[in-house]
């Protein structure tokens, strides 16, 4: 039973890791989308390919700036999954 606890509070970990690496880019990509397309409303320019070079490079700089603390987390959250793998197979 202990087992299955583990496992269940390492898979509600790995989602809670999963959402803390993906919200930054995707809140990034979500306020520079809205803001080039109340742009392309205000000035009635409707090309679809105009808003991907904003969003990459909002991205790009989240990915600069917060990548080595996303790195760091996720290499926390491996070696820990490591360890309780050795430890649940003993």
């Amino acid at each position: 039973m202990n087992q299955a606890a583990d496992l269940l509070s390492l898979a509600d970990r790995m989602l809670w890791i999963t959402a803390l690496l993906a919200a930054p880019v995707l809140l990034v990509s979500l306020v520079v989308g809205l803001i080039v397309g109340l742009i392309q409303a205000a000035t009635s320019v409707n090309e679809q390919t105009l808003t991907f070079v904003p969003k990459l490079a909002a991205i790009a700089l989240v990915l600069v700036v917060l990548g080595a603390a996303m790195v760091g987390l996720l290499a926390d959250f491996t070696e820990e999954v490591f360890a309780q793998v050795a430890e649940i197979g003993r």
